[in-house]
């Protein structure tokens, strides 16, 4: 590889010597001895073209941009056909605070760890999470006669609840104003 390399580079160095010297042995421009190319053959007087921009094609361009943020909601009388309720105008007067997801959801989700453990997380609550551990206690032992171990996390500000209740988490969640 070594000597393929030097060789290379040697039979280069004599080629660009040869091409660029004024005594050269093949007629016609020196850069053809070569096989090199020059990257420019216009003249300078063409080379010095001012940039036109057209602002009249940039709505073609415009619609392929994807937009910076997902747009408000509409507001809607009762649930959607999907199943999709808008929130209150104003939130519920409660010490906690549960944000929408940006795709504007109630954040409310499910998840299967080692292999059947059912849990319900309950995400984006801002305020005194433990008076929703108490509320979503209540609501849940309403609903199933006994009481569900809970587990609240302040540092990720997010409730899990032993079993799948996201149905019943979001009605609860929607009817109070979230």
């Amino acid at each position: 590889m070594a000597a393929s390399f030097s060789l290379r580079s040697s039979v280069l160095r004599r080629a660009l010597l040869g091409a660029f010297s004024p005594h050269s042995r093949t007629p016609g421009p020196a850069a053809a001895a070569v096989g090199l190319r020059f990257g420019c053959t216009a003249a300078p007087e063409e080379q010095k073209t001012g940039i036109v921009e057209s602002t009249a094609e940039y709505k073609f361009v415009e619609r392929l941009i994807p937009p910076s943020r997902v747009p408000a909601p509409p507001k809607h009388a009762g649930p959607c056909p999907s199943g999709w309720t808008s929130p209150a105008d104003s939130p519920p007067p409660l010490p906690y605070m549960i944000r929408r997801s940006r795709m504007h959801n109630i954040p409310v989700y499910t998840d299967l760890t080692h292999g059947s453990r059912k849990t319900t997380l309950i995400r984006k609550v801002e305020g005194d999470i433990w008076a929703l551990e108490k509320d979503v206690k209540q609501y849940l032992k309403k609903v199933t006669g006994k009481e569900l171990p809970t587990q609240v996390n302040e540092v990720t500000m997010t409730l899990t609840v032993k079993g799948h209740f996201d149905v019943e988490l979001k009605e609860w969640l929607a009817s109070k104003g979230f």
